[in-house]
C-alpha cells in the first residue's frame, strides 16, 4: 500500500471508521485529531488526499483548507462533515477543497470517490513533469518541497521560488536585476533584497555557505548555480 490517506477528524469512531474505508480500498492512512496536527503533518509527509472533517475544537476544517492551499500544497481534499447545508459545500469548494460529502455517508461511495481523485491527481501529474532535478537536488513542484541527497531542506516560499528559478536554469548566469524580476516579478529592482535571500538560501543547500559550492557568485555580473560539484 504505498499511497496514504490523511484523515483529519476529532471523533474516535469516524476515525476507524474513515481508516476501516480506505484499507478496504487498499490505501493506508494516518489519523490527525486536530486540524493544528494535520498542518504538522503535512509539513513532513506527502500524501494522496486528504480527508478533512470541519467542525472540530480548536481550528476548523474550512480554515485549514485555506492554510493548506495557501502554503501551495495541492494535495486532494474531499471535506467529509455533517454540516450539510448548500453554502457549506459551496465555501469549502470555493477555498479549494475537491469534493464534499455529508455525514452519515456510504462507505462504498465514499472510497470510490477517494481512489477516483487520487486516479485523476495522478493522471494529471504524470502529463507534466512533476520534479526538477538537479545534481544532489529534487525538487517537487507540487507539493513545492526540496531535497538534498533525499533529505528535506525546508525554505521559505520566496526561497522556494528562488530554488525552483535557478533549477530551471542551471549553469546560467543572472545579474541581481534579472533574478529580481523574475522572482519577485517587479521591474523595480532591489539589489539588497536579492543579496539577502541569496544568502539566506546558501545557508540551507550549500555545506559551506560562506564557500559555496553550488550557488556561486561571477564577480561583476551576478549569480550562477551549478548543480554538480567536482
Amino acid at each position: 500500500m504505498e499511497e496514504k490517506v490523511l484523515i483529519v477528524d476529532d471523533d474516535p469512531s469516524i476515525q476507524r471508521l474513515l481508516k476501516k474505508v480506505m484499507l478496504s480500498n487498499q490505501l493506508a492512512a494516518d489519523v490527525a485529531g486536530s486540524a493544528e496536527q494535520a498542518l504538522a503533518m503535512l509539513r513532513t509527509t506527502t500524501y494522496a488526499l486528504i480527508l478533512m472533517d470541519i467542525t472540530m475544537e480548536g481550528m476548523d476544517g474550512f480554515e485549514a483548507v485555506e492554510q493548506i492551499r495557501a502554503a501551495r500544497n495541492m494535495t486532494p481534499i474531499i471535506i467529509v462533515s455533517g454540516k450539510n447545508e448548500d453554502y457549506d459545500t459551496l465555501y469549502g469548494l470555493e477555498l479549494g477543497a475537491d469534493d464534499y460529502v455529508t455525514k452519515p455517508f456510504n462507505p462504498v461511495i465514499l472510497g470510490a470517490k477517494v481512489k477516483a481523485l487520487i486516479r485523476r491527481n495522478e493522471q494529471a501529474q504524470s502529463s507534466s513533469s512533476r520534479f526538477l532535478t538537479a545534481g544532489p537536488f529534487r525538487f517537487n513542484k507540487s507539493t513545492l518541497r526540496l531535497q538534498k541527497n533525499g533529505e528535506e531542506i525546508p525554505l521559505s516560499s520566496k526561497e522556494t521560488r528562488l530554488m525552483a528559478f535557478f533549477l530551471e536554469h542551471p549553469g546560467q548566469v543572472f545579474s541581481k536585476g534579472q533574478i529580481y524580476q523574475q522572482v519577485w516579478n517587479d521591474d523595480f529592482v532591489d539589489e539588497n533584497t536579492v543579496t539577502v535571500h541569496i544568502n539566506h538560501l546558501r545557508a540551507k543547500i550549500e555545506d559551506t555557505p560562506k564557500n559555496p559550492r553550488h550557488l556561486v557568485t561571477v564577480w561583476g555580473l551576478g549569480y550562477k548555480f551549478i548543480p554538480e560539484t567536482e
